[in-house]
């Protein structure tokens, strides 16, 4: 089956490098669940056969690994907007301009927020997705006017990548001061400066390549982010280019750095797009920073059903240090694909049934010390 797999991958990335990305992707999709009966089945989503209405594939395909159009909803369409506005706050439009480049980003602004210090959320959207889409489909303006504070949602342009998708598999892209890792941090402390922001209660999170990049974003930041939370992503430093990136999400990809703040982690366990896998080898790049961790296991898990409405049964499992403290904790939900759970319909890559991963996520944030 190795032989069989590494034949798969071998393929893919000759396809990718002629610039045959549609066909790399489905080969990737077909192929290795023919390879490797062990991995989860899943059909092939109905949207992935017709397309995304309004964009034409060659704007989806851009020059990233991560390849889908939407599983739910348009991502970028005005109904996506207009949900994202929807909690009666206010949603500023801003750029950020450095050395290291710039980019636009939506800022959300609770009405609650009176000039007094407040928690900040950077949010970082997955590919093909855009600001508006992820705030809509995360709902997490709505959590952000219940809990009074700022959220900020970097936005990845397109003449970086076609298809938006965070370079986190980039060497270039990985280290401090540098590249996208420089921008994001960037715009975290251009709304420090410009609003009323606790620096003790900052936080970053995202999906997929956002995922991705909040992992490299929480290695190379640590004294700017208090916790991070990545969801169907991949640990820090798993890849350095385009093969590895693609090994990377099939078969998991080692940690290239250690993560040194509290990490809440989302993957269902039937992801296709992004290996299960990638979920232990992020608990595994917390770990390694954390050397006081008992015994190097985790002090409890817990296996229920969804809690308020009918959804995804899942495992949660929490890592705590000698002191008690949590160091990690990682939510693994049965039969659940690559998507947001607990999302809404209005933006894209969601999964409407629960956990919610965003209550979740800022419930971890502000309980964390």
């Amino acid at each position: 089956m190795n032989n069989d797999r590494n034949a798969i991958m071998a393929d893919a990335i000759r396809l990718t490098r002629s610039g045959r990305l549609m066909e790399a992707t489905a080969l990737l999709q077909q192929g290795l669940q023919g390879a490797d009966h062990t991995a989860p089945s899943q059909p092939m989503p109905a949207m992935w056969q017709s397309g995304v209405p309004d964009r034409p594939p060659a704007r989806l395909l851009g020059n990233s690994p991560m390849v889908r159009p939407s599983l739910v909803g348009s991502g970028g369409s005005a109904a996506a907007a207009a949900a994202a506005s929807a909690p009666g706050g206010e949603i500023r439009h801003l750029i950020h301009s450095a050395a290291a480049g710039s980019r636009a980003y939506h800022l959300y602004i609770p009405t609650g927020y009176v000039g007094e210090p407040v928690p900040l959320v950077v949010m970082l959207h997955g590919g093909t997705q855009d600001a508006a889409g992820f705030a809509a489909g995360t709902r997490m303006n709505d959590l952000a006017e219940a809990h009074s504070l700022l959220v900020a949602y970097p936005e990845q342009s397109t003449a970086a990548n076609n298809g938006r998708y965070w370079n986190w598999f980039r060497a270039g892209d990985q280290q401090r001061d540098k590249g996208e890792p420089a921008i994001i941090a960037g715009i975290t402390r251009q709304v420090m400066s410009d609003y009323a922001v606790d620096h003790a209660r900052v936080y970053i999170a995202g999906f997929s390549s956002g995922g991705a990049m909040a992992a490299v974003m929480a290695a190379t930041y640590p004294d700017l982010y208090a916790a991070a939370g990545v969801h169907s992503g991949l640990a820090p430093g798993a890849a350095h280019d385009l093969p590895s990136a693609f090994a990377a999400m099939q078969n998991g990809g080692s940690a290239g750095f250690t993560i040194d703040v509290p990490l809440i982690i989302f993957h269902g366990d039937r992801d296709n797009i992004v290996a299960p896998i990638n979920a232990d080898r992020l608990v595994a790049s917390r770990i390694a920073a954390t050397s006081r961790l008992v015994g190097g296991t985790d002090m409890h898990q817990a296996t229920t059903t969804g809690d308020d409405k009918p959804g995804h049964s899942y495992s949660r499992r929490i890592y705590r240090d000698v002191d008690g403290r949590v160091v990690a904790e990682q939510w693994m939900v049965h039969s659940g694909s690559h998507a947001w759970f607990g999302g809404s319909p209005m933006g894209s890559h969601v999964d409407g049934q629960g956990p919610d991963a965003s209550a979740e996520m800022l419930r971890f944030f502000l309980e964390v010390q």
